[in-house]
C-alpha cells in the first residue's frame, strides 16, 4: 500500500502577532512595565522544596521566560507552617527557603522575564499531616477538601497572620522578586474571610460584608507598607466562589472595589472553590466560561486597577477576543505554560503551539496529593533540568532552552535511521524526541492519520483541543525532518526495511478486549472504536458493556445533544449560573460495568464532574453487574430474582484494551535496540503513561546507540 503524503495541519499554528494585537500590547501594572497582556498564572509545581537548591525549580521558570513568558507568578509559597497546603511547599519566611527563591528570581531575570511570588496560606484547606499543626480558619468550619477541622484565629493570631504576610513580601522584594500576589481565592484563607459560609465570627473581622473585608485589606495595606508603595501588589480575587451561601456579587463587587481604592497593583479574578460541585478548570468546562465575571469587576472598578481573567483559557486567539469584548485587561494563563513554555513565542511567529487540554492528570491531581507535576502532552515539563544534558548539543544562543520546549534541534544530525511503529501518544512522544536529539525519524501508522486513542478523543464533547495535540506534534515532526508514513502497517514482511534501522520503538497500541459472552457477534453489537466512527447513526436506545474511561467518554458523546447558543451558556445554565437554554436531548445511554466504580481510572479533580454531568442528561450507571448474553432486544443481565434485561437497539462492548504487539518476536529476531512503549507494553490506554514512556524511549534509545566519540 503506498504511503499517504502528510502536509502540515492547517490548524496547527497561531494566529501570529497581527492578530493577536491587544494581547501582545505592553501594560503596566502598579509601575512595573509589562511586555505584553499574558500572565503565566500560579501553579503549584510540588518540587519547591527539592535539595537542589532550587536549581529544578529556576530552570522551570526560566524556560518559561525565555518562551516569552511577561510576568510569571510563582506557585504560592505559604507564611506559615500552618498556612502550607502540602509537604512541599516553599516558606518565605524561613531563611532555608531564601536561596533557592532567590535563584528562581534570579533565572527568570537572566531569561529576560518578570517574576511576581505568591503568598499564601491555606486556611482550612491546610492538612494537619503535613507538618503535624492544626489548620486554622476564620472561625471552626470543616471543610470537604481537608480531613482535618481547623480551629478558629484568635485575636491576635489573626494579627499575626497579617504579619506574616507583610513580612513576606519585604523579604520577596528583598529577594529579587517583581512583585506579589495575594493568594484571595479558590477558598484559602483570604477568601475564607470574605465569606458568610466559612466566617462566622463576630469582632472586626466578621459579622456583616463590611467586617468579612477588613481581614484581606489588612492584608493588603501591610504588605504594601512592609516592601514598599513602590512595589506592586497584585491581588488573587474570587468572581464566584460557586458556594451555597456565598457572598453574592453585590459583595464580590464591593471587595474588588476596595481593594482597588486600598492600593492593588491589579485584580486577577479566579473562580471557585476547591469545595464546589461546579467544576471550574476540567475540560468539560468551555473556554471563556469564566469571562462575564472579570468583566463585572472590570466595570465596577472603573479603570481604577487593571483586571485579569482567568480559568479556561488555552489560546492567545481567545485571550485576543476576551480583551477585544472589554472582559479584562490582562489575562493569566497557568497550566497552557505547562503544555507549552513557547506558547507566547511560538503564538507570536504563527508557530505550533502544545495546547493544554485541560485533563488535569499530570498538573492539578498530582499537586493535590503532594507529587511532582508535570503534562500529559508535555512530559518534559517539571523536568527541564534533567533533560537538558539528555539533548543534542544546543546549536547556540537560546538553543537549549528551545530544547528544553520541545521545538529545538541539535547542532548537526544523526542522519542513521530509526523506526517509530504506530502514531499515538506513545509513538509520537518517542519520534519527537529522537527528531529532537538530530536523529532521522520513520514513524509508521496503519490508518489514515496519527493519533491513536486521541483521535476518538477528541470527539468527546469538551475533548476537542485533543486533536490539536495531534496536530501539534505532527507539525513539529515535519518542521524537525521526521517522516511520517500513514496507512503504512508494518509487518513481518518489512523486516529488511526495519534492519537497516538504529533503533526501534514498538508504539503500535491496542486493541479492544474481547468479552466471552453470548451473541456478542450480533448485528447490533459494536466495538468502542467502531461506535465512535458511528456515533450519529446509533439507535436511540444504547447499552455500554464497560464502564472505564473510554465508556464513559462515549456516554458524553451519545448523550450530549444539542444546544441553542453556545457551549458556554449551556454550562452556565446547566449549572444554574445563567437563564436556561433549550436542550435537544442525545440517546438513551445505560453504562454497565461488573466491578464496583464507573470511570474508577480518571483522574480525581475530573471523574466527579464527568459523571456529574452523564447523570444530569439520564445516562443510567449501574455497578455490580452479572451478564447474561446480548440478544437483539438488548444485554439481558442474570439477577438473584431471575433475568433482567437492559433494553437496547445498540451495544457496544468497551471492556478494556490488549496490547496490539505482535511485532515483538519480529523486533527480537533482528537483534537490533528497540522498546515497546504505550498500550503495546500492557495494554493500558493512560495517556500519561503513554506519553512520558514515549519520549522516555526515545531519549534512551538515542543515547544507547549514540556513536562513542572517536579520541
Amino acid at each position: 500500500m503506498a504511503d499517504r503524503v502528510v502536509p502540515v495541519p492547517s490548524g496547527a499554528g497561531s494566529a501570529g502577532a497581527a492578530a493577536l494585537a491587544r494581547v501582545l500590547s505592553p501594560v503596566t501594572l502598579g509601575g512595573l512595565a509589562l511586555p505584553h497582556r499574558v500572565v503565566m498564572g500560579s501553579m503549584h509545581l510540588g518540587i519547591e522544596d527539592r535539595d537542589d537548591g532550587g536549581a529544578a525549580l529556576a530552570a522551570f521558570y526560566a524556560a518559561r521566560a525565555a518562551g516569552g513568558a511577561g510576568l510569571i507568578v510563582t506557585g504560592g509559597s505559604a507564611v506559615s507552617r500552618v498556612g502550607a497546603g502540602g509537604v512541599h511547599y516553599s516558606f518565605v519566611n524561613e531563611a532555608a527557603d531564601a536561596p533557592r527563591l532567590a535563584r528562581v528570581a534570579d533565572a527568570v531575570h537572566a531569561a529576560g522575564g518578570l517574576i511576581a511570588l505568591q503568598l499564601f496560606h491555606a486556611g482550612r484547606y491546610a492538612f494537619a499531616a503535613s507538618f503535624g499543626v492544626q489548620p486554622v480558619a476564620p472561625s471552626p468550619v470543616p471543610s470537604r477538601f481537608s480531613p482535618d477541622p481547623p480551629r478558629a484565629l484568635s485575636g491576635a493570631e489573626v494579627t499575626a497572620t497579617i504579619d506574616d504576610f507583610a513580612r513576606g513580601a519585604a523579604t520577596a522584594r528583598r529577594l529579587g522578586f517583581d512583585a506579589v500576589e495575594l493568594m484571595g481565592s479558590e477558598g484559602y484563607l483570604l477568601n475564607q474571610f470574605t465569606s458568610a459560609v466559612t466566617n462566622r465570627r463576630d469582632d472586626g473581622w466578621g459579622g456583616d460584608a463590611a467586617r468579612r473585608r477588613a481581614f484581606p485589606l489588612a492584608v493588603l495595606a501591610a504588605v504594601r507598607d512592609a516592601a514598599g508603595a513602590d512595589f506592586p501588589v497584585l491581588y488573587r480575587m474570587s468572581g464566584a466562589d460557586l458556594m451555597d451561601g456565598a457572598p453574592g456579587s453585590d459583595e464580590v463587587l464591593a471587595l474588588a472595589t476596595a481593594l482597588a481604592h486600598a492600593g492593588a497593583a491589579a485584580l486577577n479574578v479566579g473562580i471557585g472553590w476547591h469545595e464546589s460541585r461546579v467544576p471550574t478548570v476540567q475540560a468539560v468546562v468551555p473556554p471563556g466560561t469564566w469571562a462575564p465575571y472579570p468583566a463585572r469587576i472590570r466595570a465596577a472598578v472603573a479603570g481604577a486597577v487593571p483586571v485579569i481573567a482567568s480559568n479556561r483559557i488555552n489560546r492567545l486567539e481567545q485571550a485576543e477576543r476576551l480583551l477585544a469584548a472589554g472582559a479584562a485587561d490582562l489575562v493569566s494563563l497557568a497550566r497552557p505554560f505547562l503544555a507549552d513554555p513557547e506558547l507566547v513565542a511560538r503564538s507570536r511567529a504563527a508557530r505550533p503551539v502544545n495546547v493544554c487540554i485541560g485533563c488535569n492528570q499530570a498538573c492539578i491531581d498530582r499537586s493535590l496529593t503532594d507529587e511532582a507535576v508535570s503534562c500529559l502532552v508535555n512530559p518534559a515539563a517539571g523536568h527541564e533540568l534533567e533533560l537538558l544534558p539528555a539533548t543534542a548539543e544546543p546549536a547556540g544562543p537560546g538553543a537549549a532552552d528551545a530544547v528544553l520546549a520541545g521545538g529545538g534541534q541539535g547542532r548537526g544530525r544523526d542522519r542513521r535511521r530509526y523506526a517509530v511503529i504506530g502514531a499515538g501518544p506513545a509513538g509520537l512522544a518517542a519520534a519527537h524526541a529522537l527528531a529532537t536529539a538530530g536523529a532521522h525519524v520513520v514513524l509508521y501508522e496503519a490508518g489514515e492519520e496519527p493519533g491513536g486513542q486521541f483521535r476518538l478523543a477528541r470527539l468527546v464533547p469538551g475533548k476537542a483541543d485533543y486533536g490539536a495535540t495531534i496536530e501539534y506534534y505532527t507539525a513539529e515532526l515535519a518542521a524537525l525532518g521526521a517522516e511520517l508514513r500513514l496507512a503504512h502497517p508494518v509487518g513481518p514482511g518489512d523486516r529488511d526495511e526495519l534492519a537497516g534501522c538504529a533503533g526501534i520503538v514498538l508504539a503500535s497500541g491496542v486493541v479492544p478486549r474481547p468479552v466471552d459472552l453470548p451473541g456478542v457477534d450480533g448485528p447490533n453489537v459494536l466495538t468502542y472504536p467502531q461506535a465512535f466512527a458511528a456515533a450519529d447513526r446509533l439507535g436511540e436506545r444504547v447499552v455500554v458493556v464497560g464502564g472505564g474511561g473510554i465508556a464513559v467518554d462515549l456516554a458524553h458523546l451519545l448523550s450530549h445533544g444539542h444546544a441553542d447558543g453556545d457551549e458556554r451558556a449551556r454550562f452556565r445554565a446547566e449549572h444554574g449560573l445563567a437563564e436556561p437554554v433549550g436542550i435537544t436531548s442525545g440517546r438513551h445511554v445505560t453504562l454497565l460495568r461488573r466491578g464496583p466504580r464507573i470511570g474508577a481510572g480518571i483522574g480525581r479533580t475530573t471523574r466527579w464532574a464527568l459523571l456529574a454531568a452523564l447523570r444530569r442528561r439520564g445516562v443510567l450507571l449501574r455497578t455490580g453487574v452479572r451478564y447474561d448474553r446480548i440478544t437483539p432486544a438488548g444485554v439481558l443481565l442474570a439477577g438473584d430474582d431471575g433475568p433482567e434485561l437492559v433494553p437496547a437497539d445498540t451495544v457496544v462492548v468497551a471492556a478494556g484494551q490488549l496490547p496490539a504487539d505482535a511485532l515483538r518476536p519480529v523486533l527480537a529476531e533482528l537483534a537490533l535496540p528497540y522498546r515497546v512503549v504505550g498500550g503495546a507494553a500492557d495494554g493500558a490506554v493512560d495517556a500519561v503513561t503513554a506519553f512520558a514512556a514515549g519520549a522516555a524511549a526515545g531519549r534512551a534509545l538515542h543515547h544507547e546507540t549514540a556513536p562513542v566519540p572517536t579520541p
